[in-house]
């Protein structure tokens, strides 16, 4: 499966860690070290699926969500929250539309099944809701 990721992360070394075990799995990963980066990035290489930092300097991964879901052009762009999440992060995430969760620190096959399910929005259930993994209310 191939398609194209963006990463939003403030930590060089997470954006990293995701890149390569994403490119190891044939997806083609762009990266953002910011909310406000992202914005600027994702209207010149038009992401399949973003994954967004919760905090982050500039601009917030929740209110990046928040802002792709406003505009037309990324109101349906599959985002997944991949941080250290609290329980009020996570209420936060699903009340401005995040599609998936993955609490740090994670597993890479985590990471990579859940870009994989998040590239398929087809196969999402009507009513979806946001899966929360144990991982993920780590706070």
């Amino acid at each position: 499966m191939s398609g194209r990721v963006l990463v939003v992360d403030d930590s060089e070394v997470i954006r990293q860690l995701i890149r390569v075990n994403l490119e190891l799995e044939g997806f083609e990963v762009v990266t953002a070290a910011d909310g406000a980066e992202c914005l600027e990035v994702i209207r010149r290489v038009k992401p399949d699926v973003v994954t967004l930092d919760v905090v982050m300097p500039r601009l917030d991964g929740l209110r990046t969500a928040a802002r792709l879901r406003a505009t037309p052009d990324t109101s349906g762009l599959p985002i997944a929250i991949v941080s250290a999440c609290t329980p009020a992060d996570l209420d936060l995430g699903e009340a401005v539309g995040v599609d998936g969760y993955l609490g740090k620190p994670f597993d890479p096959a985590d990471l990579v099944a859940l870009v994989r399910r998040l590239m398929r929005p087809e196969e999402r259930p009507a009513g979806f809701r946001p899966e929360r993994t144990e991982r993920t209310d780590r706070g």
